[in-house]
């Protein structure tokens, strides 16, 4: 068989993106592949090497510091929120230099604490949420102590799409004289273009990094995270030596790192511009108030009203119609507190998919 049909048989058996009401990652902007393509053989581990890829970086970093109201703060276009989380409370951790540090996070925070409790050793709290499903900022008062690093916002949540009160974890971080790292891996290309406004980043004093994830709502191909820190000093904290590179120093996670997903990233922003982002957002945010409709009509309540283009409904069979659904390649995600399905309202899922997903679920119930 010839590689490249064997390559496409694996392909055609993944499940497109039509059919997926799951995932935060979509189907990239077409000037984004073109951007992609372009810069594929590029390696920003080496930027001696790569000197027009790593000044579009900044370009990049700049535009999405504009948009998170700070010119000036510092960062890089990292694999993954996962990777930006780490990397936010490890600046932090490295700062503090406390004997046994811990940080506070909601008890909504994404998986990816987990990963960073046990990489860098560093002791999770986890603050209840109040009847909101936003991190009680009472609780992560009573918990932060001498030895906390760091309190954690959550601009977005993975299961219910909320967003903590940042403006007073702002307030709390300082008071406390800790950082205070936000996730906005997903909200903070949403946010920003939402006609209510909701604040959550460097705007607020205590704000000190945030992780946004171009490859989710900024359309950019993957991988294309993003860490952002307040000023140039967090970055100074995660450096190490390089000797035989092209640079002396070099403060990324990673050390081999593509230059696709800064293109793809830089591509998008300048293609679209902050208007075309905002008709994108608030036609997802549409579409998502049209699956609520659709979903009430036969019998599902969201578990709070949609905050963004991420919504929940209760399910007390959530775990056996995300299996059905699965069989007939539909994809959707459950959560466990409450009980119920989740969904994301993606670039990719038009009001034709959703009528069309509601039709088939409707017809599983009956």
């Amino acid at each position: 068989m010839d590689i490249i049909e064997e390559l496409r048989k694996c392909r055609e058996r993944d499940i497109p993106y039509s059919r997926v009401l799951s995932s935060m990652c979509t189907v990239p902007h077409p000037v984004a592949l073109k951007a992609h393509e372009l810069f594929v053989e590029t390696n920003l581990g080496d930027p001696g090497i790569f000197v027009g890829t790593r000044e579009l970086e900044d370009r990049v970093i700049r535009l999405l510091g504009e948009l998170l109201h700070n010119k000036e703060c510092k960062g890089y276009i990292s694999s993954g929120g996962t990777e930006a989380n780490i990397q936010g409370i490890r600046s932090a951790r490295n700062l503090k230099r406390v004997r046994n540090p811990n940080i506070v996070i909601p008890k909504s925070a994404h998986f990816s604490f987990e990963k960073i409790g046990d990489i860098l050793g560093v002791e999770i709290r986890r603050a209840d949420l109040d009847e909101n499903y936003r991190v009680d900022t009472s609780k992560v008062e009573e918990m932060i102590d001498e030895n906390t690093v760091a309190v954690v916002g959550i601009a977005g949540t993975t299961e219910l799409g909320q967003v903590d009160d940042i403006k007073t974890l702002g307030e709390l971080a300082m008071e406390r004289d800790v950082f205070l790292h936000i996730d906005a891996a997903f909200g903070g290309l949403v946010l920003p273009f939402m006609n209510k406004k909701i604040p959550f980043d460097f705007e607020i004093d205590g704000v000190s990094s945030i992780t946004v994830d171009p490859h989710k709502m900024g359309m950019a191909t993957i991988p294309a995270g993003g860490i952002l820190f307040r000023s140039e000093k967090f970055l100074r904290a995660l450096e190490v030596e390089t000797p035989y590179l092209t640079s002396k120093y070099q403060f990324t996670l990673t050390g081999t790192r593509p230059g696709t997903g800064v293109a793809s990233t830089y591509a998008v922003l300048k293609h679209l511009g902050y208007d075309g982002m905002r008709e994108i957002v608030q036609r997802c945010l549409k579409n998502t108030r049209i699956l609520v409709e659709e979903m009430e009509m036969i019998g599902f309540e969201p578990v709070i009203e949609p905050v963004m283009n991420v919504v929940s409904f209760h399910c007390s069979e959530a775990e056996r119609i995300k299996e059905e659904l699965y069989r007939r390649r539909w994809v959707i995600s459950t959560i466990r507190n409450p009980r119920a399905v989740r969904m994301v309202i993606m670039p990719h899922v038009s009001e034709e998919i959703i009528k069309e997903f509601v039709a088939e679920l409707k017809q599983l119930l009956h």
